[in-house]
């Protein structure tokens, strides 16, 4: 039978993204998938064999070239025909090692950059991973239309070189998993505290500069003084941004914060929550915005490329410039006012994400792509007996 192995630094990345293609692929392929051990229940339930690796997710020079030895024989010894990579660090070293051992069908998929908020020598010697990660690879997938234009523009790609899914998203939303819930609503706001009658602003997502957090806590300080029925709900796991930080920006109205940690569960806390907040200075793509759109949650997000595909601006929700928190503000303050605009929006947002976003559709079409790469390597095999 046909190998195919996904490899990703953490398993909750696994499951947000990859967990549906794992299924659907292991109903035709053998499939392995490849990750570190951190959080690894939360794959439970999922088609395939499960290797666990230490895989770091910050650079750490000598258990990185562990993890590429570790690689280098694991894969000279499986045997795979394809290996599908996401995250910049763990694409790098499983490309390189794919490359090395001649697996014929290397694909990564680019979910966002990280230099894309960077400068200088830093910037400089990011960029060169990503030109790596494209050199060793066969195929290039990028999750949304502009982020593949920004690759191209940046020198990363050549055109015709990287390829867009379906519309964008690497995985697309499940409308059954993602919808408008009473129940759920009233459930999760009364565990969390929250007035049936709030405006909740949610945020979802790592606790992270580059995420805008701080922008938002700003902007939630200044609007709740005068919107006391206003919670701002923050759902996600804390990296070079502490809860703490947030409440001390916030003061006197941290008491309308609410914290909740990484969850497997994003779709209840969507659900209890009126309008998305997503303040980025970078951005792949915005899964977290078509999820919240088919939940009929409109989204106030910064204009940013990778964004601008997951919001039509003044339809499914109001984009601002990135780091503007004045504007950020407005956009908020628009909607939290305007019941019968956010009504109008969700309603759209939930339309165009099942139209554009289909999860099934995003699943059949990398299927397809896996069967042809299939067919041209045996292709290839029989031509060179």
């Amino acid at each position: 039978m046909k190998k195919i192995c996904f490899i990703a630094t953490i398993p909750a990345v696994i499951n947000s993204f990859l967990r549906e293609h794992i299924n659907a692929s292991a109903q035709r392929w053998s499939v392995t998938v490849v990750c570190n051990p951190s959080g690894v229940t939360i794959l439970d339930g999922m088609a395939g064999r499960l290797i666990l690796m230490n895989i770091e997710r910050k650079a750490s020079l000598w258990k990185d070239f562990l993890f590429f030895i570790q690689l280098l024989l694991f894969y000279r010894r499986e045997k795979f025909e394809i290996v599908h990579s996401i995250m910049p660090k763990t694409g790098f070293l499983a490309m390189f090692s794919a490359w090395i051992n001649r697996v014929p069908n290397r694909i990564h998929t680019f979910t966002g950059q990280v230099w894309a908020t960077r400068k200088g020598l830093t910037r400089s010697i990011l960029k060169v991973f990503d030109k790596l990660i494209v050199y060793f690879a066969t195929e290039i997938l990028v999750d949304s239309p502009s982020q593949l234009d920004f690759l191209i523009s940046e020198g990363i790609l050549m055109p015709g070189k990287g390829k867009v899914i379906g519309n964008g998203s690497i995985c697309g939303i499940d409308p059954d998993k993602f919808k408008p819930d009473q129940t759920i609503k009233s459930c999760v706001r009364h565990d969390l505290n929250i007035d049936i009658e709030a405006t909740v602003l949610l945020f979802l997502g790592r606790l992270n500069k580059d995420k805008g957090v701080l922008d938002l806590a700003h902007a939630f300080s200044e609007i709740s003084k005068n919107r006391p029925g206003t919670i701002l709900l923050l759902v996600g796991a804390e990296e070079d941004v502490s809860f703490e930080d947030l409440q001390k920006i916030c003061g006197e109205q941290s008491d309308k914060l609410r914290r909740v940690d990484f969850t497997p569960h994003p779709e209840q806390y969507i659900a209890a929550s009126d309008i998305f907040c997503l303040p980025s200075y970078r951005e792949g793509f915005g899964q977290s915005i078509i999820e919240a759109a088919a939940t009929e949650i409109p989204a106030a997000a910064s204009r940013i490329y990778g964004i601008t595909d997951a919001v039509e601006d003044g339809v499914t929700g109001l984009l601002f410039p990135p780091g503007d928190i004045k504007m950020l503000i407005k956009a908020l303050l628009t909607l939290i006012e305007d019941n019968s605009l956010r009504e109008k929006m969700g309603t759209a947002a939930r339309a165009r994400a099942l139209r554009l976003f289909s999860s099934q559709k995003i699943t059949s079409e990398l299927i397809n792509l896996y069967q042809r790469l299939m067919e041209n390597t045996n292709s290839l095999v029989t031509k060179n007996r």
